[in-house]
């Protein structure tokens, strides 16, 4: 989800000469969240990277008007809108740069962090690179600092929002599962593209558990994902794209529109 980290990724791919892999009604806005500010937070599965339409001033961040965030507000005019997140955000880049807008007066906050802080870069590209033993070696890694480490991180950044807007109704977001199963697909093996889809189920519910604790809703996108992973023939993931890597394994515009904002949507 990090630019440097992709840049190193493609130049990995080039030279070992990687192939391309192939790749419910909603509910209606509170009208406390729709009457009061909205604060959007979060990594690239919240700025939109893969969605294109990036907003020029957003530099490296790639916030996109194709984004959930931009989309609920442009529908639903709240009294302000801040969108805060951003490209390879990880936890301590949240407390750091996004929490400034929020406030007594903030109505709905939403979320999508702890990806890169499990090391999704560094996941993707050891199973594209590697053999499958090293690609389930760097997994049973990303768990481990999922269940030792991530829980604290996301607790930080949970409380802090809850401090900076006590008002506010929080949607704390997932992860969906990347490949259909059980297809004909070139890329990666079988085995490699279940552990990913295991893993993004590991991450879903340690931050759904996290973010139980602090009484926050969580959006389970793997309902609407379902269909529409890579290797379904209907994807709304990016696959590797050597043309504009940084949008690799990202939702593209459809995912934004049919993966997230509705699941945001339904848990307003």
């Amino acid at each position: 989800m990090r630019r440097s980290r992709f840049a190193v990724f493609v130049s990995s791919i080039l030279l070992a000469a990687g192939t391309a892999l192939t790749g419910a009604t909603a509910a209606q806005a509170s009208p406390q969240a729709a009457a009061t500010g909205y604060v959007a937070l979060g990594d690239s599965y919240s700025s939109g990277v893969g969605a294109g339409s990036y907003i020029g001033s957003s530099g490296d961040c790639d916030r996109s008007t194709k984004a959930y965030p931009y989309l609920w507000a442009a529908a639903h005019s709240p009294s302000t809108f801040d969108f805060t997140a951003c490209s390879g955000a990880r936890t301590g880049d949240v407390l750091a740069n996004q929490l400034g807008p929020l406030s007594s007066a903030t109505g709905l906050v939403s979320i999508t962090i702890g990806g890169n802080d499990a090391g999704f870069s560094d996941v993707m590209t050891t199973c594209v690179l590697q053999s499958d033993s090293s690609c389930l070696s760097r997994i049973n890694t990303a768990k481990a600092y999922v269940d030792s480490t991530l829980p604290g991180q996301l607790d930080k950044v949970y409380s802090a929002i809850s401090a900076k807007a006590p008002n506010a109704r929080v949607v704390v977001l997932g992860y969906p599962r990347f490949y259909r199963l059980g297809t004909t697909c070139v890329g990666l093996s079988d085995s490699k593209r279940k552990a990913i889809n295991d893993a993004a189920d590991y991450l879903d519910t340690a931050i759904n558990k996290a973010a139980a604790n602090h009484g926050f809703a969580f959006g389970d996108v793997r309902t609407t994902f379902t269909g529409h992973e890579i290797c379904s023939g209907s994807s709304w993931l990016h696959s590797l794209n050597l043309l504009s890597i940084g949008e690799s394994y990202h939702p593209t515009a459809a995912g934004q529109s049919g993966g997230y904002l509705p699941v945001l949507t339904g848990a307003v």
